[in-house]
C-alpha cells in the first residue's frame, strides 16, 4: 500500500458496524481488563438490586396490606430505600470505572495518533491542511470518547438490565413476558434503517467540521490574517465561513429530527406494549388466575425493559454514528510512514561530516487537493512527471564549506531537504561518513544535522524555550554563549523580559533578521557536525549579515557547512562552489576558477554585482 493511499470517503462501509473496527478497538480496551471486570460486576450488581423494588411492591401488594402487617410494611418500605440508595451508590460507581476505561483509552489512541502524524515525512504536511489535522485529533478522538466512555459502557449497562430483567418476568408470569416482548423486532427494524441514515450524516458532517476547522486555522494565524487584511478580503472570507457553517448547521438539523423522530416511535411502540400487558393482566386478575401484586409488579418490570430497549435501539445507533470517529482516526494511524528506520539500522557516531551524493534522482509527490478529507479519504499521491534533481552527484569533505548557487527552482533547497531524510530518493545514495543515510537511525542523522533556513518557525513560546528546544538540557550560560555567538544577545536583552520574552505566534514580534539570528543560536546550541545555511542571512542588512559571517567562521570551524548562498562573501569564501540548474550540476570549483570559466555562475555574479542586488544569487 502506497504511504498516501486511502479509501473514498464516498464509498459506505457497510450497513453495519464493522468487525475489523470492533476488533481494533478491543486491541485498546484490554489493556483495561481488570478495570472492565470491576465496571461489568458493578453493573450486573447493580441490575439486581434494581429488581428489588418490584418485587419489594408485589410483596406488598400480596401479603403485607391484605394481611394487615403494619410491621412488615415499615420493613418493606425501609429495602425500598435501602434499595435506591445501593443503586445510586452502585451507578456511581459503574460510571466512575466506565470514565476510567473510555478516558484511558482515548488518552492513548490521542497520544499514539499524535505521535504518528508528526513521524510522518514532511510530503504527508505539505498535501494536508493543519485544521483538518487538527480536527482529527480532537472532533474525531472526542466523538471516539463518547462511543467508549457513554455509548459501550450504558450499553453493557443496558443489556444486563434487560437480561435479569426478562429473568424476573418470566419467573412471574410467561404469558405477559411473550406478549411484552411483541414489540421487539418494531425496535430492531427501526433501528437499523435510522442507524445506517445517521452513520451516514455523520460522517458528513465530521467533513464539514474539519472544512470549517481549516477556514479558521489558517485565517487566524498571523500570516493569514494579514494576507486576507492586504487584500481586503473580509467578506469573501465571511460568505466561504458562512456557507460553511451553514452546511454544518443543515446537516446538524437533519441528525436532530432523525433522532428525535425515531426516539418519538420507539416510546408509541413501547406504550403499545405496557397498555397491552396491562390490559391481558387486568383480564387475568378478574378471571381470577393472577394477583394484583404480580400485575403491578410485571407492569413496573415491562418499563424496566422497554426503557433499555429503547435505549439499546438508540445506542444501536449511537455506536454506528460515533465510531465513524474511530474509523477516521484509523485511517490517519493506518497511513504508513516510508521514512523510518530500518531494523538493523546502526547509530550513526559522531561524524567527520563528509557528505557524498551518489548519481541522485528525485521527484516530489504530486500536489495534494485542498483538504485533508481528500488527502485521507479518498487521493492516491503518485509522483510528479517531472524530476526535480538528475543523476546528481558531488562530495563534500569534512570541515569544508560548500555553497550551492543557481536560478530560482534549480533544486538548491531539495538537496538540502535530502540530507536529513526529510524526503528519501529516487534512486541512487546519500552518504555521511560512507553511511548511507538510510542505513543508519534516523536520530542520529538528525542529532549530526542542524539546519537553519530562509524563514525558521519560532514556537509561540519564551525566547529561551524556543533555544532549548534544540538541547533542553542546556544552562542559561549555553543559551547565552550561542546567542552571543549569533549576535543576538544584546536584543534579546533588550526585549522587556529578557530571555523570557514570548516571542509570539510564529516569532513576530521580532524581525526577519532576528527570527533567523535566534534560530542561527538555536542550531549552535544543537552543536551539530554538519550545518545545512538554506538562504540563512537573506533578511540581514550589510552590517548584521558582515557579524553574523565572522560569527559562522568561528561557530562552523570543524564543521561540514552546506550553504545555500545568497551573499558574495559566502559564494567567494566556499571550499567548492556547485552551480545547479535544472536539478544538474553544471558547473563546480571556486570562485576565481568559475569566473574564469565566464559560464553560468560567472552570468549569475555579474548580474548581481550589476544591480547591486540585496545579495541574493537566485532562491
Amino acid at each position: 500500500m502506497h504511504w498516501m493511499a486511502f479509501q473514498d470517503p464516498n464509498a459506505v462501509k457497510g450497513q453495519r458496524l464493522q468487525r475489523a473496527v470492533l476488533v481494533r478497538v478491543w486491541g485498546y480496551v484490554k489493556g483495561y481488563r481488570w478495570s472492565i471486570v470491576g465496571f461489568l460486576f458493578t453493573v450486573v450488581t447493580g441490575s439486581l438490586v434494581a429488581l428489588a423494588p418490584p418485587l419489594i411492591v408485589r410483596t406488598l401488594l400480596n401479603r403485607a396490606i391484605p394481611e394487615g402487617n403494619r410491621a412488615g410494611v415499615n420493613v418493606l418500605a425501609g429495602l425500598l430505600l435501602a434499595a435506591a440508595v445501593v443503586g445510586g451508590l452502585l451507578a456511581l460507581l459503574g460510571r466512575w470505572w466506565s470514565s476510567r476505561i473510555g478516558e484511558g483509552l482515548i488518552y492513548d489512541l490521542r497520544t499514539q495518533l499524535y505521535d504518528h502524524i508528526q513521524r510522518m515525512p514532511l510530503a504527508f504536511f505539505t498535501n494536508s491542511q493543519t485544521g483538518s489535522l487538527t480536527s482529527r485529533l480532537n472532533s474525531d478522538v472526542v466523538g471516539a470518547q463518547r462511543a467508549v466512555t457513554g455509548t459501550l459502557g450504558s450499553a453493557v449497562d443496558q443489556i444486563v438490565t434487560v437480561a435479569t430483567t426478562i429473568t424476573a418476568m418470566v419467573l412471574l408470569d410467561w404469558r405477559l413476558t411473550v406478549l411484552s416482548l411483541v414489540v421487539l423486532p418494531f425496535f430492531l427494524a427501526g433501528s437499523k434503517r435510522v442507524g445506517r441514515q445517521l452513520r451516514a450524516l455523520t460522517r458528513q458532517s465530521m467533513q464539514y467540521n474539519a472544512s470549517m476547522s481549516t477556514q479558521m486555522t489558517e485565517r487566524f494565524e498571523v500570516s493569514g490574517a494579514q494576507l486576507v487584511t492586504l487584500f481586503g478580503r473580509q467578506d469573501d472570507e465571511r460568505d466561504t465561513f458562512s456557507s460553511r457553517a451553514g452546511a454544518v448547521r443543515d446537516i446538524g438539523v437533519r441528525t436532530a429530527m432523525y433522532g428525535r423522530a425515531f426516539f418519538l416511535a420507539l416510546s408509541i411502540v413501547s406504550t403499545i406494549g405496557v397498555a397491552a400487558v396491562y390490559w391481558y393482566g387486568s383480564q387475568l386478575v378478574i378471571g381470577g388466575k393472577l394477583s394484583l401484586g404480580d400485575l403491578v409488579a410485571m407492569g413496573l418490570l415491562v418499563n424496566r425493559v422497554y426503557d433499555p430497549l429503547i435505549a439499546l435501539t438508540n445506542l444501536r445507533v449511537d455506536v454506528l454514528t460515533a465510531f465513524v470517529s474511530f474509523e477516521r482516526v484509523f485511517e490517519v494511524l493506518d497511513v504508513p510512514n516510508p521514512i523510518v528506520d530500518k531494523p538493523d539500522a546502526v547509530q550513526l557516531p559522531r561524524p567527520a561530516g563528509v557528505i557524498e551524493f551518489d548519481h541522485v534522482d528525485f521527484t516530489y509527490p504530486a500536489a495534494a487537493n485542498t483538504t485533508l478529507a481528500s488527502l485521507v479519504d479518498g487521493m492516491a499521491l503518485s509522483k510528479q512527471a517531472n524530476p526535480v534533481l538528475h543523476d546528481l552527484s558531488f562530495r563534500a569533505e569534512g570541515g569544508s564549506l560548500l555553497a550551492l548557487v543557481g536560478p530560482s527552482g534549480a533544486g538548491k533547497s531539495t538537496i538540502a531537504s535530502l540530507l536529513p531524510r526529510l524526503y528519501d530518493v529516487d534512486r541512487g545514495a546519500i552518504r555521511i561518513d560512507g553511511h548511507d543515510v538510510r542505513d543508519v537511525s534516523l536520530d542520529s542523522l538528525r542529532a549530526a544535522i542542524g539546519v537553519v533556513s530562509q524563514d525558521p518557525h519560532l514556537f509561540h513560546d519564551t525566547v529561551r524555550k524556543n533555544l532549548r528546544y534544540a538541547r533542553p538540557d542546556a544552562t542559561d550560560d549555553d543559551l547565552e554563549r550561542a546567542a552571543r555567538l549569533a549576535r543576538i544577545h544584546d536584543v534579546i536583552s533588550a526585549l522587556p523580559e529578557g530571555y523570557d520574552t514570548v516571542v509570539g505566534d510564529r516569532g513576530y514580534r521580532l524581525s526577519g533578521g532576528e527570527k533567523q539570528r535566534l534560530a542561527i543560536a538555536r542550531m549552535l546550541l544543537k552543536d551539530p557536525a554538519v550545518v545545512v545555511l538554506d538562504e540563512a542571512t537573506s533578511h540581514l542588512d550589510s552590517e548584521n549579515e558582515a557579524a553574523i559571517q565572522a560569527a559562522l567562521e568561528t561557530a562552523l570551524e570543524g564543521r561540514t557547512a552546506v550553504v545555500i548562498a545568497h551573499r558574495l562573501s559566502t559564494i567567494v569564501n566556499a571550499d567548492q562552489i556547485l552551480v545547479i540548474d535544472g536539478g544538474r550540476v553544471v558547473e563546480r570549483g571556486r570562485h576565481d576558477d568559475l569566473l574564469a570559466q565566464g559560464g553560468l555562475y560567472a552570468d549569475l555574479y555579474r548580474t548581481l554585482v550589476r544591480d547591486q542586488a540585496t545579495g541574493s544569487l537566485g532562491s
